[in-house]
């Protein structure tokens, strides 16, 4: 009776990441031993999640879930677990003991870490039939002969919800509708006649009122929503508020619903060469890891390419997909916007040599006129102390989103 309770206390929490109380099961997934539904916001009613869970031997409990932004996690609970809330932890999962993955998964609840799942990690989860989960020295089993149909089911789950309200929900195993974990790379044309293909960067927050800093090649061309994911929380439509091409900088707003309790502070003194800096953000987003990465570096000189005032050159390693990402001091507070790199191939052909780490962002100093002319209170601050990289990283997980679209493939060769 015990184990009913917790499995279902369970499939309540999956959603807690963004929903502060949560109601169920509407309806049922059934499949071998997983159980589970749909669930709603408790607070206003609507439709959070679909949730199915199943107990191991290993005394490790699972729950697969999709929220109504068709983001998929994967919760690894237990009775004996005791996380303070927000600590997070790497998990390295590798499948039929081939494919392999790192999820990062973070303690919303003492008992249960949830990690989002990339929908590369979706499919393969699907298909797999054995998944070994490795933390620290932790090395655990599970048997995933049935996660194809359930995660099939918890797809038809959403997409019945969401057509038809909760007040419908039935058997969602019946007549389950194939998962749509995984959109094609080349999107449908749109008007035009111009092919699409995901593209990403990285922005920051840079208000309590959900401001967001981003490079405006990010967003150029992009067609549709363009929307952003905090780790670990639900996508959001982030609105273009400003955009300066010139300088390569966009200004984009969160739905007003949403308030910023932490986002960046601008170093408000001069930034000097040889300085530390610590460059945040999603490169090769799907490819990669799902979580950030965090690279660190020198400030190698005060101006970019031909003697370019407005931009640093930074030893920090940056791929595509860091554009628009903070670069912090060693005190933490954002001292420019990434903005590339050097064209590596482009100088090997002119000189012989590839270069090494020349990279550049964006001065404060063009990024708070930008901020100045679009009204928007960011704040400053004064460099105080040193950080470990790793509270740098900590403290900006909860402003740095990955920014994404979909965009016609002309625009994405611009980048």
């Amino acid at each position: 009776m015990w184990l009913k309770s917790l499995v279902v206390a369970l499939l309540l929490q999956v959603g807690a990441a963004s929903v502060a109380y949560a109601a169920g099961p509407f309806g049922s997934v059934n499949v071998g031993n997983w159980i589970g539904g749909a669930f709603s916001n408790d607070a206003t009613g609507d439709f959070s999640h679909c949730a199915a869970t199943t107990p191991y031997a290993n005394g490790v409990i699972l729950v697969v879930s999709q929220n109504a932004a068709g983001t998929w996690s994967l919760a690894f609970a237990s009775p004996s677990y005791r996380f303070n809330k927000g600590e997070n932890a790497a998990i390295d999962v590798t499948f039929d003991g081939q494919e392999q993955a790192r999820l990062y998964a973070t303690a919303y609840q003492p008992n249960m870490l949830t990690a989002i799942m990339p929908v590369n990690v979706v499919r393969t989860f699907q298909k797999a039939s054995l998944m070994v989960a490795t933390a620290g020295r932790a090395v655990l089993n599970f048997d995933l002969t049935s996660t194809g149909p359930v995660i099939a089911a918890l797809a038809n789950c959403v997409t019945k919800v969401k057509a038809d309200g909760l007040n419908k929900a039935g058997d969602f195993t019946k007549v389950a509708a194939k998962p749509q974990t995984a959109p094609d790379k080349q999107g449908s044309p749109p008007a035009g006649g111009k092919p699409t293909r995901s593209k990403s960067g990285t922005g920051f927050v840079v208000s309590p009122s959900g401001h967001v800093v981003t490079n405006n090649h990010v967003i150029s061309g992009c067609v549709g929503d363009i929307k952003g994911n905090l780790t670990g929380e639900a996508a959001m439509t982030l609105r273009v508020v400003s955009s300066d091409a010139n300088n390569d900088l966009a200004l984009l707003q969160a739905p007003s619903t949403t308030t910023f309790k932490d986002f960046v502070r601008i170093r408000d003194r001069s930034i000097r060469s040889g300085d530390s800096v610590v460059a945040i953000g999603f490169p090769y987003h799907g490819m990669l890891t799902s979580d950030f990465t965090v690279t660190t570096g020198i400030v190698s000189s005060l101006s970019g390419l031909r003697n370019d005032t407005r931009f640093l050159q930074i030893s920090a390693p940056v791929q595509p997909g860091n554009s628009g990402g903070p670069l912090f001091d060693t005190a933490g507070q954002v001292v420019g916007v990434v903005t590339g790199k050097v064209d590596a191939l482009r100088i090997a052909v002119a000189t012989g040599n590839i270069p090494e780490n020349i990279n550049f962002a964006i001065k404060t100093g063009v990024l708070r006129d930008f901020l100045d002319n679009s009204v928007v209170p960011y704040q400053t601050a004064e460099p105080k102390g040193e950080l470990k990289t790793t509270d740098i990283a900590g403290n900006a997980r909860p402003y740095t989103m990955l920014i994404s679209c979909n965009g016609t493939e002309q625009a994405d060769a611009k980048r």
